[in-house]
């Protein structure tokens, strides 16, 4: 009994120890996958709705993930914007809808937190458009895919959702991420399963319209589509997601190409003596022009002139000469050329 007692408040730590550690280790958001490091991804949006309609006349909260596409667009699942009876519409329906772009980490003040003003949805697949009150100049949006993703291509999602379905305790404070591959193409949707960490990587509940995106390096991310709807997470079978490249000139027929690549513009070039009405020639008196060939310094325009000039004045005097011979001659025989005619 003595012994008992001694032990007891030992086997109470050893207990709350491990408490402390199960807690620690709880399975991040997108069910089996990754925190996200600080600034990487900036694109990637929190939708948070308040005062949503619902059956009964009730009101509730709810969030979606999205992706900065433009400045003031964020691109997300169009069943995120849905009435009580789950019609989706081209506005937003709850009270107050913000998104928070750029906050790696939910419990921090980077990035930024705007109204949505307004909704697209798209007519083909589940897919919609959320306006901004205000742009944001200082996060890179994804580029949009222009063509289907290759079955078997590796993708990363990021999103802010559950770990487990119908657990709003596991709502992510951090944004997390998870690589998948690419199984399907049908219509307007992308299969999707999980890859890494674990085969059982999978979008949950609120990861609705997360990016599912391709990236090299510092280039800038390129979206393939957004999560739409699959099974309860975590699993490991097929999620289905909105792609992107068919509905790509919709997208930007809304939000605006982006701008062109910006030239840098021609060096300056030196500025050049306007030429004078005439061709500059000698000083008046300096003779260096007639006698000086090139070492003269003479223009080669004048050069040229006065080379015609005595050419053409030798020519004359040939031409005085020559026909002062064919007049006397043609005296002579005067006489018989009108004959002859």
């Amino acid at each position: 009994m003595l012994l008992s007692v001694l032990l007891l408040p030992a086997v109470v730590a050893g207990l709350a120890v491990a408490g402390s550690a199960r807690a620690a280790t709880r399975v991040p958001t997108i069910a089996n996958g990754q925190d996200v490091a600080i600034g990487r991804y900036g694109f990637a949006v929190k939708l948070t709705m308040t005062g949503i309609p619902a059956p009964g006349g009730r009101r509730r909260n709810s969030s979606c993930t999205g992706a900065l596409v433009a400045p003031r667009w964020v691109i997300t699942a169009g069943h995120c914007f849905k009435t009580a009876g789950g019609t989706h519409v081209s506005r937003p329906v709850a009270r107050l809808t913000t998104a928070t772009a750029g906050r790696t980490d939910l419990t921090g003040t980077a990035g930024h937190k705007l109204k949505v003003i307004a909704v697209r949805q798209s007519p083909t697949t589940d897919v919609a458009l959320a306006e901004l009150e205000r742009p944001i100049t200082d996060i890179t949006p994804v580029r949009l895919s222009r063509k289907a993703p290759r079955v078997g291509a590796i993708v990363r999602l990021a999103g802010y959702g559950l770990t487990a379905d119908d657990d709003e305790s596991s709502l992510a404070s951090r944004l997390q991420t998870g690589e998948f591959t690419v199984v399907s193409l049908v219509g307007g949707y992308v299969g999707m399963t999980g890859h890494a960490p674990r085969s059982t990587t999978s979008p949950c509940a609120h990861d609705s319209g997360g990016p599912y995106f391709t990236q090299r390096g510092d280039e800038a991310a390129v979206l393939v589509s957004v999560v739409s709807h699959g099974p309860s997470c975590p699993h490991s079978r097929v999620d289905l997601s909105g792609r992107i490249d068919p509905i790509a000139g919709w997208i930007t027929g809304i939000v605006g190409r982006p701008a062109p690549a910006t030239k840098a513009p021609p060096a300056p070039r030196a500025p050049t003596a306007k030429p004078s009405a005439r061709p500059p020639g000698p000083p008046a008196g300096d003779d260096r022009a007639l006698v000086g060939g090139d070492r003269s310094g003479a223009d080669p325009v004048t050069r040229t002139a006065l080379t015609a000039f005595v050419i053409a004045g030798f020519g004359g005097v040939l031409v005085l000469v020559l026909g002062s011979r064919h007049r006397r001659r043609g005296r002579r025989r005067g006489d018989v050329r009108r004959h002859r005619r």
